[in-house]
């Protein structure tokens, strides 16, 4: 029997960055304006969906402190109620009458024990006492090598914090028309090697799902990013967006989604960067003021808080 060959396929290529045209079908944001993704994942199981690490590190400070702080206190409570269920007269120096003064010394107690700082005036007499005392001290040695990780951790972490204006322009480019967003790095760290990927999501026109297409950009690298730069898309007549117009965009609901890769001098490692720009927030026959002058001492100054401000500018027909 002839052995039966399997029929030749066409390879297809996708330019969806890996999202997908089922996962991103419908009327919604990709990709956050902060670079995260509007995707939940729902039924995974409680302990492989928690990492304590990831989450500590990847919030903000203010929230980073109040759930260090909040965890502090919570503990030295608990361990506070464990020594008023003992007794207090299993800890010397409590000199409180009622229950809230006992509570408050043995509170104070607690943090002492817990912190390895004893000063001595408060100090355990039973048995169990002494092996609760003990218990929280190895807990706070832990405890404590465990936030000093977290905060090292969150001040060693390399990332691209990179500032994008807040919208998107449809401006004249040279004989053309471009679409452009402008990028600036506000911070003292040095980018390096940068290099920008950009790409169009609209739906289909005969289905839910979307089409992604790459955009060909003026330039997709720089060396350095000292100033700001201004990330351009000439509409030729090869471009998704030519003969587009505004409607269009809004009927498709057009997404601009935007990849930058860059080589943090500081820590010499390569950080990321994300973001997107919806239809509603192109603005078209606009383009950005110039935010660069000259200081009186010959130097170069970036005023950061032009990168979101455009003036009226007329597109080209063509």
């Amino acid at each position: 029997m002839a052995e039966k060959k399997p029929e030749a396929y066409e390879k297809k290529k996708y330019n969806d960055f890996g999202l997908g045209e089922k996962a991103t079908s419908g009327h919604y944001r990709v990709i956050n304006k902060d670079g995260t993704f509007n995707i939940r994942k729902d039924n995974v199981p409680l302990l492989e969906k928690i990492n304590f690490f990831h989450t500590l590190v990847s919030m903000s400070w203010t929230k980073f402190l109040i759930v260090v702080l909040a965890t502090y206190f919570c503990i030295n409570i608990l361990f506070a109620s464990i020594y008023m269920l003992i007794g207090v007269e299993d800890l010397t120096g409590i000199y409180g009458t009622t229950p809230f003064e006992q509570f408050t010394e043995a509170f104070f107690f607690s943090a002492q024990t817990i912190t390895t700082l004893g000063y001595g005036q408060v100090a355990p007499t039973g048995i169990l006492t002494n092996i609760v005392a003990a218990t929280e001290s190895m807990l706070g040695l832990l405890g404590f090598a465990l936030a000093t990780g977290m905060v090292y951790g969150r001040f060693s972490k390399p990332a691209a914090k990179l500032k994008y204006s807040k919208g998107a322009v449809i401006a004249p480019y040279q004989d053309i028309n471009g679409f452009m967003f402008r990028v600036v790095n506000p911070h003292g760290n040095q980018l390096l090697e940068l290099e920008a990927s950009v790409a169009l999501s609209m739906l289909r026109d005969d289905s839910n799902l979307r089409n992604f297409f790459p955009l060909d950009l003026e330039r997709s690298k720089v060396v350095f990013l000292p100033a700001a730069w201004t990330i351009v898309h000439p509409i030729t007549t090869e471009s998704p967006f030519y003969n587009l117009s505004r409607e269009e965009l809004m009927y498709k609901d057009a997404e601009i989604i935007v990849t930058l890769k860059a080589f943090d001098d500081t820590f010499s490692q390569s950080v990321y960067s994300r973001t997107s720009y919806k239809y509603s927030e192109i603005e078209w026959g606009a383009k950005f003021v110039y935010l660069m002058s000259h200081h009186n001492d010959g130097g170069i100054a970036v005023d950061i808080s032009k990168i979101d401000h455009t003036e009226n500018a007329n597109l080209n027909q063509y």
